[in-house]
């Protein structure tokens, strides 16, 4: 169970999942898409916002999923949804900015690009362990 410390979003986890630093930064993800799309038109809360949203929430998601399964394999399995995940969401911020959403600028591109540095790092790991 997850306790939290601060008044911030740092919390003590005891689930194993919790403490990788992918899902880490995948939940920060989550967390700047919400924040970004607050500011978003109405009219695109039945869009590109709640396209947004299942595609960020997918990514934590599926991490947590596949560590709680048996096995590299599966684990591997989880982590290629997660990433293409990732990819769906990384296009959908491209068409955010396209649209003048969000700046070019914006922290949430550079966030979801460690996540899939992460995300790749994580997958070379377990398909060498499998490997053996």
């Amino acid at each position: 169970m997850a306790r939290v410390v601060s008044s911030e979003w740092q919390v003590e986890y005891s689930k194993p999942h919790q403490r990788l630093e992918v899902w880490k930064q995948a939940m920060l993800l989550v967390k700047e898409v919400y924040r970004a799309t607050a500011t978003f038109p109405k009219e695109e809360s039945f869009g590109l916002v709640s396209q947004m949203w299942r595609a960020a929430v997918s990514i934590p998601s599926n991490i947590a999923e596949g560590a709680a399964r048996h096995g590299n394999r599966e684990y591997l399995h989880f982590l290629g949804i997660a990433r293409g995940s990732l990819s769906e969401l990384d296009t959908q911020i491209h068409i955010a900015i396209m649209l003048g959403y969000i700046p070019a600028d914006h922290p949430i591109i550079e966030i979801a690009d460690r996540v899939g540095k992460l995300l790749t790092g994580f997958s070379r790991k377990l398909t060498k362990a499998e490997d053996k």
